[in-house]
């Protein structure tokens, strides 16, 4: 069987990233698998700008983003394959794959980097009220078929949910000639960002719906009508609220989820709050030499982020070829307290190794005027002042490596109105 330093699933932001980083930080035995018969992942569907703010200082549209890491990855010799499978990946780090050219393969992989990005949640997984016609389908597979395909998937128009993808493609929607009747979402704020909200909806005269839901569907072969309702803080429908939306399209902006399942099939400690796993403070899971990164890890806001988190990972490989490394000497956990929905990494493995750990959360609801505290036991590491809090925004604190030198109770991470 083969063996290779570095086996990288995924040839998205993520996965691009983090082969360059491990190969500049010495791990030059690299193989990166890509299911798509592209590199980019899914920024090739993304033909809005807005990417690249923090990386490059410019807007990019996601193409452009993706077409300058894929310049950088092959000006190294790494070896990729697209049109790729991965089948299996065992406890042992033996990875299973296909492609028409080389067929099933095993190899044996020293290290892994999992960066295979998220899937949306679909009519079933929200249990749609009503009936099952075509015109319903996610918001990213509309963005698909329109941007790559030149496929318009509808006339009259409603979105169901606030998240980024779903109020860029309102106004993808629109500027392609689409009625948009409006976007509906059951929360009584956004999950999208401040400046999609505005650019999206604000500026093209595109209602939202606050603390609405879909009642009912209605077609039998194509979607004739669609019905919301008001909720009240319970998510229960209140009478009398109902509004009728005829229309051909229903596009459903409801969630994403990391795809996480081969690494806790094979048993990586899930992580219930990102819907995916734990991982240290290099992007390690709880299964030796498997590292996570990007969007199957926990679902970001801005690529910028996957990037800087996917060269952290890559880091974390080469630190970990290293035959210098220290061996554990013991774990001390975070966790996410008082007003938070999850927080990154969930555990910190001694020695560090590292001059600071960078901290990643989001918070369960807007707030203003609230202070971060970070706390071991009684012990208060930081504390910060915040003017708000959104949960569309991912927040990162940093903390010294020395601030955790004598640590031994977990890290709590908690928000104080």
């Amino acid at each position: 069987m083969k063996t290779r330093e570095l086996v990288i699933i995924g040839g998205g932001a993520a996965g691009l990233a983090s082969a360059i980083s491990a190969y500049e930080a010495g791990v030059h035995d690299i193989l990166l698998l890509e299911k798509s018969d592209a590199l980019g992942g899914i920024l090739e569907q993304c033909i809005h700008n807005g990417f690249g703010l923090e990386e490059f200082k410019e807007a990019l549209t996601g193409p452009e983003y993706a077409d300058r890491f894929i310049h950088q990855f092959i000006s190294y010799p790494i070896d990729y394959a697209l049109n790729t499978m991965v089948m299996h990946i065992s406890f042992q780090n033996e990875i299973i794959y296909m492609n028409e050219i080389e067929g099933v393969v095993t190899l044996k992989a020293k290290r892994i980097i999992y960066a295979a990005g998220c899937y949306e949640r679909n009519a079933g997984a929200i249990m749609l009220p009503g009936t099952r016609p075509n015109g319903i389908l996610t918001a990213g597979t509309a963005q698909h078929y329109l941007n790559l395909d030149g496929y318009m998937v509808g006339k009259r128009v409603l979105i169901l949910g606030s998240g980024d993808i779903g109020l860029i493609m309102a106004r993808r929607m629109h500027l392609e000639g689409a009625e948009v009747l409006g976007v509906v979402e059951i929360m009584p704020y956004s999950n999208g960002l401040n400046r999609n909200i505005v650019q999206c909806l604000h500026d093209f005269n595109i209602p939202l719906f606050l603390s609405h839901t879909v009642k009912e569907v209605i077609g039998k072969k194509q979607l004739e009508k669609v019905i919301i309702a008001q909720v009240d803080e319970s998510k229960n429908f209140i009478p009398g609220t109902e509004k009728e939306f005829i229309c051909d399209t229903l596009l459903l902006s409801v969630g994403l989820l990391p795809s996480s399942d081969l690494l806790i099939k094979i048993g990586a400690e899930p992580c219930y709050q990102t819907k995916s796993v734990e991982v240290n403070q290099w992007l390690e899971s709880t299964i030796p030499g498997i590292f996570v990164a990007g969007n199957v890890l926990h679902v970001h806001d801005l690529v910028d982020d996957v990037t800087e988190e996917a060269r952290l990972a890559g880091m974390g490989v080469a630190h970990s070829l290293k035959k210098n490394k220290k061996k554990r000497t013991h774990t001390i956990r975070l966790e996410a307290g008082n007003l938070l929905s999850y927080i990154l990494p969930q555990r910190l493995d001694f020695p560090l190794e590292m001059e600071s750990v960078t901290l990643k959360f989001r918070v369960k609801k807007p707030l203003e005027n609230v202070k971060i505290q970070i706390r071991s036991g009684t012990r208060i590491l930081r504390t910060l002042r915040r003017p708000f809090l959104l949960p569309s925004q991912m927040e990162k604190v940093k903390l010294e490596a020395e601030l955790l030198f004598d640590i031994n109770e977990p890290i709590v991470v908690e928000v104080i109105k």
